[in-house]
């Protein structure tokens, strides 16, 4: 049984785990604000450029610009996989990996190769410890991220498409839904889809566009910065979701460290009561010998 110093040290020990917990809550929270702010700010602006551009791809000849055009087949692809640097955030890291290994698997039994480029350091040691060779990996970005690092990791996925090392772009990030929910969410980056456009005309809206300078020269300049968009958006989606899920784990750690310091004050109550009970039974046998 545990002597009562060391039940006094275990709940010292719990204290600091609190107190760090509580420090570590109070850091997400101030850096949640400042990126669900920039996230929520971002949200609409993509949702446009991506309805925009849905519509207009419906419009055009797949063969105007090769991030339109399908490969058949598909031999390669490339996973762009978002995760955190850093751990203590609930299973946000957990089920972002499972989504992409879920996504390999199923690619890999249909025949087809896949390339990672992992953001973030928790992805990136995941997948080396199995020994999968990565295309690119981005470490301590999310810190001091800007667009600049989506523009790099967009560059990345674009060079490997457009000289035919993949013939698909997926990315994998989480979505921030609320405090409590963050959910993967997979979108296809190469080539572009007019799933939106296809909508739309289903609706019966038409929309036309006239184009200056001309279309090729248009699209030249307007599709890289589209997937530049997509990729910066996914950086601020789980920016704002690992805080949240961080700081989420940091109140369910708090209470756990309550939970545990009652239970470990009343086994210390327990103990030290049972000693004063064998110490005063000490005394009564001790005068009852000395009577005797």
């Amino acid at each position: 049984m545990a002597t009562l110093q060391d039940i006094k040290r275990k709940i010292g020990a719990v204290k600091k785990t609190q107190q760090i917990t509580k420090a570590m809550n109070m850091v997400s929270a101030a850096k949640l604000r400042g990126a669900q702010l920039r996230m929520e700010g971002f949200r609409p602006y993509a949702g446009a450029f991506a309805m925009m551009l849905g519509n207009m791809a419906g419009r055009v000849e797949p063969e105007i610009h090769p991030f339109f055009q399908a490969a058949a087949p598909v031999e390669r692809v490339g996973l762009v996989l978002m995760t955190a640097d850093r751990g203590l955030c609930g299973s946000f890291n957990v089920n972002l990996i499972n989504t992409a290994v879920k996504f390999i698997r199923e690619k890999e039994a249909a025949g087809i190769e896949v390339s990672l480029i992992c953001v973030g350091r928790k992805g990136r040691d995941f997948f080396r410890r199995r020994k999968r060779e990565m295309l690119a990996q981005y470490v301590d970005v999310w810190n001091k991220f800007d667009f600049s690092n989506a523009v790099t990791v967009a560059r990345e996925v674009m060079s490997a498409f457009l000289t035919g090392g993949v013939q698909e772009v997926h990315l994998i990030h989480a979505t921030f839904i609320n405090m409590a929910i963050q959910r993967p969410k997979m979108v296809q980056l190469l080539p572009i889809k007019p799933a939106e456009a296809e909508a739309e005309a289903e609706a019966g809206a038409s929309t036309e566009y006239l184009f200056e300078p001309p279309m090729e020269q248009f699209l030249e300049y307007l599709l890289p910065k589209y997937i530049n968009v997509l990729v910066y958006h996914g950086f601020l989606e789980n920016s704002a979701s690992e805080y949240a899920a961080r700081m989420t784990a940091m109140d369910n750690a708090q209470a756990n460290c309550k939970e545990m310091i009652t239970t470990l004050s009343l086994i210390m109550n327990k103990a030290r009561q049972a000693a004063i009970t064998r110490e005063l039974m000490d005394i009564v046998g001790g005068a009852e010998a000395l009577k005797g």
